[in-house]
């Protein structure tokens, strides 16, 4: 483990693999240009389709929480996370990109954000702790797992008793943000694929103009 200016970031092995969680690489059909890539991710226009604030305000995180963010990025959504829980709590921000993990832990020393730990997690693997995550956020992110009831499988791992997992995904058609129908993934396959893994539907969020909120509990 390194310690990067008082935040804690975890590297972790990689394995092998066609599609990362989170999707940021040339080699995954992502651009080659990481710094533009992290400028689209954290473009302000975002914020008016995805409505981080009260997409987290939803999750009803409690201080002293874990919150595991699944494909974080460069933290759009991990900051956010982070003052939620507050500093008694903990972010596990999950990316298999280096780099992007590198512009996160940037964005934590700038902000003095103390309570985020960075993981390089594998494609097929996000390596969290076992019973670590009071709740597991996965936006924008579901449709690049290779296996994906595999993985959520090692997400249920991942969760504490009476813990959630909350899948957020843009529905299957066309939009103007998101990838292309052909890539996307529609509700129902994605309940029909957690059902496989063994969770089963506890919530549904009708917030957001292109995607569904799905907030799953282990079954």
């Amino acid at each position: 483990m390194h310690t990067f200016l008082g935040v804690l970031c975890v590297l972790l092995p990689r394995a092998g693999g066609d599609h990362p969680p989170g999707g940021h690489h040339a080699a995954h059909g992502n651009p080659a240009d990481l710094g533009a890539y992290i400028a689209h991710l954290e473009d302000p226009a975002r914020d008016a389709w995805q409505k981080p604030d009260e997409l987290v305000k939803a999750l009803g995180l409690k201080p002293g929480q874990v919150a595991c963010d699944v494909g974080a990025g460069p933290g759009y959504f991990s900051l956010r996370l982070a003052r939620a829980v507050g500093p008694t709590g903990r972010v596990f921000a999950v990316d298999v990109e280096p780099g992007i993990l590198a512009a996160l832990v940037e964005r934590l020393t700038r902000a003095k954000v103390q309570n985020v730990t960075p993981v390089l997690g594998a494609p097929d693997d996000p390596l969290l702790p076992a019973g670590a995550c009071d709740t597991l956020l996965v936006v924008d992110t579901y449709h690049h797992f290779p296996d994906r009831v595999a993985y959520l499988g090692r997400l249920k791992a991942a969760v504490k008793r009476g813990g959630t997992l909350v899948i957020v995904d843009f529905h299957k058609r066309p939009l103007p943000v998101g990838p292309p129908p052909e890539r996307k993934l529609s509700r129902e396959q994605v309940l029909q694929e957690a059902a496989q893994a063994g969770w089963k539907l506890s919530a549904e969020h009708a917030l957001l103009p292109h995607q569904y909120v799905l907030v799953f509990q282990p079954g």
